[in-house]
């Protein structure tokens, strides 16, 4: 009975039509998650909200920041119930639809690596400019 639910509803949250909302203009989704079902719902909710007017930006950290990569790993790309959909590929169209994307200032440097590892259009946040985008008085804060 769960499943069914859970199926129904990510159905439901991917055939919603855009609607406007009076809430906070601004949305910023940190996701840290390594399970790919709880990156592609972080991902799927962030493209309903963009589609109802947020504008939003998206930060990657931890092994949630592998979404990013460009060379990503299967639990990233592979398709997941019941649509097919892979964590990636939304990524990819939040950032299609303006979704500003970055990972973590400390996720790189962790992995020995440069920003040439990233998807063309990724980011390095900054933390300065991160901690004022998440405090904006007209900002969402989701946490996956």
């Amino acid at each position: 009975m769960k499943k069914i639910l859970a199926v129904t509803l990510f159905a439901a949250a991917l055939a919603m039509p855009a609607v406007a909302s009076d809430g906070p203009d601004k949305l910023v989704t940190v996701v840290t998650s390594e399970n790919a079902q709880v990156q592609l719902m972080s991902m799927v909710l962030t493209t309903q909200a963009m589609g109802r007017g947020h504008r939003a930006h998206i930060l990657l950290c931890g092994p949630a920041a592998d979404m990013a990569l460009a060379q990503a790993p299967d639990s990233a790309t592979a398709g997941q119930p019941p649509r097919g959909a892979s964590p990636q590929g939304l990524l990819k169209m939040a950032m299609d639809k303006g979704a500003r994307v970055e990972v973590c200032a400390i996720y790189l440097p962790g992995k020995g690596a440069d920003a040439s590892v990233l998807m063309e259009g990724v980011g390095v946040a900054q933390p300065p400019a991160m901690a004022g985008a998440m405090m904006g008085d007209d900002t969402v804060v989701w946490s996956f």
